[in-house]
């Protein structure tokens, strides 16, 4: 039961970054809040935000005093993983005539190209 709402949970989440309404499965509404709430502290790196991780779940977890199930925190990361694949998908799109720098360098770092960068 818990995968199917597990399932359903990143379904929604699917429809509503695609700018649709989440069609929230019954249950599902207090794992949503947890995980929007995750979503909106995440961290961010040099080439975009960072995935939740499992140490910020277990402090959310207990800063709200919520006791989660091992299945709780499978659902949390599964929807995490729906919402960093949309991230970084939308970041790959620019727009025609956009140029854009690759998220790494085909480049090794050289003393010289670390001094061009302070």
């Amino acid at each position: 039961m818990t995968d199917k709402l597990s399932k359903r949970l990143c379904a929604a989440l699917e429809a509503h970054l695609a700018g649709g309404r989440p069609d929230l499965p019954e249950g599902g509404a207090l794992i949503w809040r947890c995980f929007t709430a995750l979503s909106r502290a995440r961290s961010c790196g040099p080439i975009g935000p960072n995935p939740i991780s499992y140490p910020e779940i277990a402090a959310y977890a207990q800063l709200v005093r919520m006791p989660f199930e091992p299945h709780h925190v499978e659902t949390l990361a599964a929807m995490d993983v729906v919402w960093m694949e949309r991230a970084y998908r939308a970041a790959k799109g620019a727009p025609d005539g956009v140029k854009t720098l690759h998220p790494r360098s085909e480049h090794a770092l050289t003393p010289m190209l670390f001094d061009l960068s302070v």
